[in-house]
């Protein structure tokens, strides 16, 4: 399974990024496919931020249509949508955080990618699409820049 990244999500939808075209056509061959892919709640919180965010994006994306695109791609027939969880995923996931805190040496901010690492690992993700080189760092994912 493939797990789409904040950076990706955000370039998909932000039209003056250099890099949304190949981002929105990356993020729409997911969706429309049969294949399973996977968005981690962390990753769809911070695109939350980040496009309603007025001192990153003038003007903000309005968050009513920030909350859409997010309907948009719960609409995918084939997308996870990927948390901590309780039980035996809680066990799982905390195993694969300690893991890649460890293995990456993550430290601050770092430690939020760790976590979305870690989400995407305790699911069964193999490989993560990011334009952000500190997955590379993270032991058991696959790292690949769709832009």
């Amino acid at each position: 399974m493939i797990a789409v990244d904040t950076n990706i999500l955000v370039y998909s939808m932000r039209a003056d990024s250099p890099f949304h075209a190949p981002a929105l056509k990356a993020v729409k061959q997911l969706a429309e496919s049969n294949t399973p892919w996977a968005i981690a709640w962390p990753s769809i919180h911070e695109f939350l931020a980040i496009v309603t965010h007025p001192k990153i994006y003038k003007p903000p994306t309005p968050m009513a249509d920030a909350l859409q695109q997010v309907e948009y791609w719960k609409e995918s027939p084939s997308l996870r949508l990927l948390g901590e969880g309780g039980g035996p995923d809680a066990v799982r996931y905390w195993a694969h955080l300690r893991t890649i805190l460890e293995a990456s040496d993550a430290k601050g901010p770092r430690v939020h990618d760790a976590r979305i690492a870690a989400i995407c690992r305790a699911a069964g993700v193999r490989e993560i699409w990011s334009a952000d080189r500190d997955f590379s760092r993270m032991p058991g994912l696959l790292l690949r820049n769709p832009l």
